[in-house]
């Protein structure tokens, strides 16, 4: 399978229950009532979808868990990696029994950046800081590696930089692409997580460069990453008047292991970490949540779901429901409905969120 298959739209069927439908991805062959029942024998099906998505870029199926492999730690994944293999985001090796990092160390990261207009089109563009400074510029940092595998990624050709290690930058340099109508610098991808060493350091010398004057640090991320790092990443962000935005892909874990290829429990861990910190700083909000509505699997139950997890946390956080188009291993499923959309805004209103919000309205059908 090429890199860029392309599945024809049209109807599936689930190989368990036989339903047919066009909410039913043909990659994941299952549909999501079964994925979340717990008795549901999906563990091939699911396996064999992120293998599919994964070999013709020759990344490890699963996280790597040898036994006397390197170990890394810079994500919730904590591969073991064997000799002379890769980890799960493609970024660290096991060269001679020793982690070796190919990119994402604070000297190099593996990535793309341009500079977008303010107010731009990011998760948090409702709320940030940025959106009120017209005139200046946001840096866009696209970081070319992921801790997940998200059959529906709107952003995969992150991996044609995965697979180019030696096209890696120095953090110095990113720094320097920092002008003086830089109002803020936004990391997103693929995710900054597997490349979080490199991004930290390049931020504080861009602050470095900046001489005190202001600028945002903003992060949109899986949030997968080191506890450790994640602190680090929070400071900066709080301290510059940024945003930290997590990707809540599901609440439910055997559908986010379906969907994204590996469990949700550092994600929530850490999102529920930021949210101790909202009453630091209220407006510009520290925080922000999204999801991806994609059609049949992330619907208003889901949604539901998600959003009385946040309230529970904080029920200021603002959250943004993001219209779904077909991409990658879901080029089959249809684009999310103007109807949809609407059932989950007002699924989260329902579960206590008091800040909810529509985002890439000009997809919705």
């Amino acid at each position: 399978m090429t890199p860029f298959t392309k599945y024809q739209p049209g109807k599936a069927s689930c190989a368990l229950c036989g339903k047919v439908s066009e909410k039913i991805s043909a990659a994941l062959g299952v549909c999501p009532d079964c994925l979340t029942k717990s008795n549901s024998p999906v563990g091939e099906l699911v396996a064999s979808a992120h293998a599919r998505s994964r070999e013709a870029f020759g990344l490890p199926p699963s996280p790597p868990r040898e036994s006397a492999g390197a170990a890394c730690r810079i994500c919730g994944n904590r591969c073991r990696i064997g000799r002379d293999a890769l980890g799960y985001c493609g970024l660290r090796r096991n060269r001679e029994g020793k982690l070796q990092h190919l990119a994402g160390t604070s000297r190099k990261g593996l990535l793309e950046y341009y500079y977008d207009p303010l107010p731009t089109n990011c998760v948090a563009d409702w709320v940030c800081a940025g959106s009120k400074r017209r005139g200046e510029k946001n840096l866009a940092v696209f970081m070319g590696a992921c801790t997940f595998d998200c059959l529906f990624c709107q952003n995969i050709q992150y991996r044609l930089l995965t697979l180019s290690p030696q096209l890696a930058v120095s953090s110095q340099s990113l720094a320097d692409a920092v002008l003086e109508d830089t109002a803020c610098i936004c990391f997103f991808g693929g995710d900054p997580t597997p490349q979080l060493p490199f991004a930290l350091k390049a931020s504080q010398l861009a602050l470095e460069r900046k001489e005190g004057k202001n600028l945002h640090i903003c992060w949109e991320t899986n949030g997968s990453m080191h506890p450790g790092l994640l602190r680090k990443a929070v400071k900066l962000s709080l301290e510059s008047g940024g945003c930290v935005k997590f990707d809540l892909k599901a609440f439910d874990e055997r559908l986010h292991l379906a969907l994204c290829g590996v469990p949700n429990r550092t994600t929530l861990e850490n999102f529920s970490y930021v949210s101790s910190l909202t009453d630091k700083r209220r407006e510009p909000p520290l925080l922000v949540a999204s999801t991806l509505l994609v059609p049949g699997y992330v619907e208003a139950r889901e949604v539901a779901k998600i959003a009385r997890f946040i309230a529970s946390l904080d029920s200021e956080i603002p959250y943004s429901l993001l219209a779904f188009y077909p991409c990658h291993m879901m080029k089959d499923m249809p684009v999310t409905t103007r109807g949809q959309a609407e059932e989950c805004l007002q699924a989260a209103l329902q579960a206590g969120l008091k800040r909810v919000h529509l985002g890439n309205i000009h997809l919705l059908r």
